[in-house]
Order: structure tokens, then sequence, then C-alpha cells
């Protein structure tokens, strides 16, 4: 019995649509499997320390300035919008609070996040890539050398150290170029700049954005060896794996983030309320 075209039409699409579900739920199996292969090849046996030493240099040292030249914008940006709207309200003074608490919290950690990816992610997918297309991964797999010790464990090790230092780095400079207009355009004293810090500036604020970027870390990372390690097609698979492990990536620290600042302070309250009852 032939199906109206209507009937067809409204069947076609169901069916795509659990396609497409199907083919989440699959990814998401695959990359979680990815993650536990590489704990397992990393807790087995470390990979070789040159290799490590590369990845530290390729994704700490190279992003030093980019890392660099974002945050000192992005202070200069904060200083100038946060005196320029509170100055004709008597508040000029909270400027250095405000411009070292949105760094140290949120903007630190995203934007380093954001630079790394779209400058060693974007690269590390490509080159994973190319490997997959030109089956150099499969080569290694002929070899008796595994792909996840060899490839993956020294990017995921160095990315997750390297991303709190990039992050601590893209912070200091923050408050450095805020400092700078502050003081130099806008007539602020160092010391109204500076002092209100430590009063407001707690340990949880800067354990906040160091668990934060440990976390964009990881995402940055998996996420590019997962597209990586699944590019199909050619030299236009390789670039559509770039494009979609960047995307990812930001979506993932974009969401993580607000999850990760609801969760916290809500551990936060929960301590202080517990310890004041006892």
């Amino acid at each position: 019995m032939e199906l109206s075209p209507p009937i067809k039409e409204k069947t076609q699409v169901v069916l795509e649509e659990i396609e497409e579900k199907a083919f989440f739920l699959v990814a998401i199996g695959e990359y979680m499997q990815l993650i536990w292969a590489v704990i397992l090849a990393t807790i087995q046996r470390l990979p070789a320390f040159r290799l490590i030493r590369n990845q530290l240099y390729d994704i700490g040292v190279t992003s030093l300035p980019v890392v660099s030249i974002t945050g000192f914008s992005t202070g200069l940006v904060l200083a100038a919008q946060s005196f320029y709207q509170l100055s004709d309200k008597g508040l000029a003074s909270v400027t250095g609070i405000m411009v070292a608490k949105a760094m140290v919290t949120e903007l630190g950690p995203v934007l380093t996040a954001f630079m790394v990816t779209g400058r060693v992610g974007a690269a590390m997918c490509a080159e994973l890539g190319t490997m997959q297309v030109t089956e150099q991964i499969d080569a290694l797999h002929t070899m008796s050398v595994n792909p996840h010790r060899y490839l993956i464990a020294p990017r995921f090790i160095a990315g997750t150290f390297m991303m709190p230092l990039l992050t601590i780095f893209s912070i200091i400079m923050g408050i450095f170029g805020g400092y700078l207009i502050s003081v130099f355009f806008f007539g602020m004293s160092p010391s109204a700049y500076f002092d209100p810090m430590p009063e407001h500036i707690s340990l949880f604020d800067l354990s906040t954005g160091i668990i934060k970027s440990y976390i964009f870390g990881i995402f940055i990372m998996t996420i590019s060896c997962y597209k990586g390690l699944n590019t199909s097609g050619g030299a236009a698979g390789v670039g559509r794996a770039t494009t979609n492990s960047v995307v990812v990536a930001y979506c993932c620290i974009l969401l993580s983030n607000f999850f990760i600042t609801m969760a916290l302070n809500l551990i936060r309250d929960k301590l202080s309320l517990l310890l004041s009852n006892l």
C-alpha cells in the first residue's frame, strides 16, 4: 500500500529528526569515550616529556602576545566605560574594583579561552584532521603506537596546565591596562585605583576564575581533538571540522561559564550558611 505524498513528507521529516538526535547522542558517546581513552592512556604510561614540552610551548608561550593584547585592551575599555558612567555620580573611585572584579571572575577566563580556541584549538583540529584524511593516524595503529597517548594526551595535559596561567596573565594585563588609562588619562591616583581591591576581591573570586579556565581548557583540547580525529572528506572536510570545532567550543565555553558561576556561588552560599550555624 503506497502512502500519500503528505504522509510521505511527514514521515521523512520525522525520520530526519530521529536521525539527527541519534547522531547527536552518538557524538556525545564518542566524545566521552575519547576523554576516557586519553585518561587511561595517560595513567598507564605518561607521554614522552618532549611531546608535552612542545605542546606547552605551542599552547602557552606562543599564545602570550594575543592573550596580552586581549587582556590589556579589555582593561582599557572597562576602565574607560566605568569612569565615564560613574564619575558624574561620584563613584569614580570604584573604577579599579570594577575592572579587577570583571577581569578576575568573567572576562579574563572567557576571553582567554576564546583566544586560545581561535589560535590553538583551530590549528590543533586542522592538524589532526589532516593526519586523519591522509591516513597517518591509521599508520600509527599499524606501528602499535597509541594515538591517544602520542597525539591527544600531550595536548590535553599541556592545555589544562597552561590555561590557568594564561588566564592569570590576561587578568594582570587587564588590570594594568585599566591602571594606565585611569591614572594617566583620567587623573586618578594609583592608591585610589589599587587600594580598594584587597577589600573587595576575595580568594573565592580568584578561585572562580582559575576553575573556569581549567574547565575551559578541557573543553578546548578535547573538542578540537575529537573533531580532528573524526574528520572525513579531504581538504573540504578539514575546513568543516575546524569551523565546527571552534563553534562548538565557543558554545560550550559560554554555556558552561553560566553554570559554573551559578554552581560555585550556590556552593559558597551553602557553606557560609553551614559555617554560620556551627
